[in-house]
């Protein structure tokens, strides 16, 4: 597994959506990139989840647009006018993450087009798997393009990497906040589902994923201070190997939260 490497050229517009500030960038490919900057929220722990979040959704034959490492240098953006972005782009100097732009999608309404039950509990068990908090109905983080349904936005998965205190634990842990999912009513499927990922998706995968964290983002002090980054990657990927492992947990999470709903 690898993503290719671009350096930024031109920022097309800030994005105030949302609580991570990502712009809308052209890179030196010529494509258009949402970018989430490192120097927002979360830090490099946002970008992470994003990159692990996304690469496991694809993994799993969802639709996500490409996620590409960007570089992003020190005169990037110097024309900006807004102090509030040039901040946000002097703090984000270095690599970071770009989520090909989609042209023309829009967000997607379940209740004008519901999913079928496998899509529905396929994306429930994802965002369970992920700990994602926001695939919410006033969030879904699904949009239309091209008449099909695309997944972004993962930078609030993971959420036991903010407090690093027992990774092992959490990996075993329920997911209470699938509650919210704003496909969990038509999630009707959700022990099948559980079966058939399981024989989908392999340890081996998990940790190819795991092994595309670059140095530089585990080597960062503000997040996670002097770990070493090796023993930071084996946390992510034994996280994601333990919690496949242990998937009944969450699975039957979502099942007794849905049956609250119906």
């Amino acid at each position: 597994m690898e993503l290719r490497t671009q350096t930024l050229t031109r920022l097309v517009t800030p994005m105030r959506e949302g609580g991570s500030l990502p712009a809308l960038a052209e890179a030196d490919d010529g494509f258009k990139y949402v970018v989430k900057l490192r120097g927002a929220g979360h830090g490099v722990k946002a970008l992470i989840a994003e990159l692990i979040g996304g690469e496991v959704a694809r993994a799993l034959r969802f639709r996500v647009p490409e996620l590409v490492f960007v570089h992003l240098d020190e005169s990037f953006g110097r024309t900006e006018p807004d102090e509030e972005v040039q901040d946000l782009l002097r703090g984000s100097v270095g690599l970071n993450l770009g989520m090909h732009f989609l042209s023309g999608a829009f967000t997607a309404d379940p209740t004008v087009n519901p999913p079928t039950p496998e899509e529905a509990s396929r994306l429930v068990w994802l965002d369970a798997f992920l700990t994602n908090v926001d695939r919410t109905v006033r969030n879904p983080n699904l949009l239309v393009w091209h008449g099909e349904t695309w997944l972004i936005d993962h930078g609030a998965s993971l959420i036991f990497h903010h407090s690093m205190s027992d990774p092992a634990k959490a990996a075993l842990s329920p997911f209470p906040y699938v509650k919210d999912h704003v496909y969990l009513p038509y999630a009707s499927l959700l022990e099948q589902t559980d079966r058939d990922i399981r024989q989908r998706i392999t340890p081996r995968t998990l940790s190819g994923i795991a092994a595309l964290i670059p140095d530089e983002w585990l080597a960062d002090p503000s997040a996670f201070g002097d770990m070493d980054p090796g023993k930071i990657r084996s946390m992510y990927s034994d996280f994601l190997i333990r919690r496949l492992s242990e998937s009944a947990v969450f699975t039957k999470q979502a099942i007794d939260e849905r049956r609250k709903l119906i």
